[in-house]
């Protein structure tokens, strides 16, 4: 049975965004099994809990299992993918907001405890090769006026994953956006 697996970003939950809901109702529709477990300590998220945390969810994964992430849910699954040790291949994977490195000013602004937060997971390497081979195709979804990602991520995702890249217009990090019609089109591709 295909299966939809969310992950949300830091200080999220699988409810409270509203594309997130329409994905849930567009898998209900399709008959996808939707998965969008609540992350752990997501104000002061940390890799080694998140990362647990999709193994315990992520089970019986295949060619029928999709992934969708936004902002560090994209990182937990690309290092969750990292990890697998078989010759598994997952089907798509939607990267919303993704990044590797965030907008140094904006999280300065932030404050202190963000700082930390934003170089605890940064500086723990992320073997993209070896994520890169348990994925079949990958779409990464940046906004021109994110405050946080900035537009170089492009650039990683597409290089290190071979990720198709759209680039929206003023969706800011798409916490406020209703619908990403783009996440759906390319799963059923």
């Amino acid at each position: 049975m295909k299966k939809l697996i969310l992950i949300h970003g830091w200080g999220g939950s699988p409810i409270s965004e509203s594309w997130f809901d329409l994905l849930r109702k567009e898998c209900e529709d399709k008959n996808i099994d939707f998965i969008a477990p609540e992350m752990p300590n997501t104000d002061s998220p940390r890799v080694d809990e998140w990362i647990s945390k999709l193994r315990e969810v992520a089970i019986n994964l295949d060619e029928e299992t999709y992934f969708v992430g936004h902002s560090m849910g994209c990182q937990t699954i690309i290092r969750y993918l990292s990890e697998i040790d078989s010759e598994i291949k997952v089907g798509r994977i939607v990267f919303v907001a993704p990044w590797t490195k965030l907008n140094e000013k904006s999280i300065e602004e932030e404050g202190e405890e963000s700082e930390k937060i934003v170089k605890s997971w940064e500086e723990v390497p992320i073997d993209f090769g070896k994520a890169k081979s348990h994925l079949m195709r990958v779409l990464a979804i940046f906004s021109d006026n994110d405050p946080y990602v900035l537009l170089s991520e492009t650039k990683v995702f597409g290089d290190k994953l071979g990720a198709e890249i759209i680039i929206k217009h003023d969706e800011g990090h798409f916490n406020e956006t209703k619908e990403i019609n783009e996440i759906m089109e390319f799963i059923e591709r």
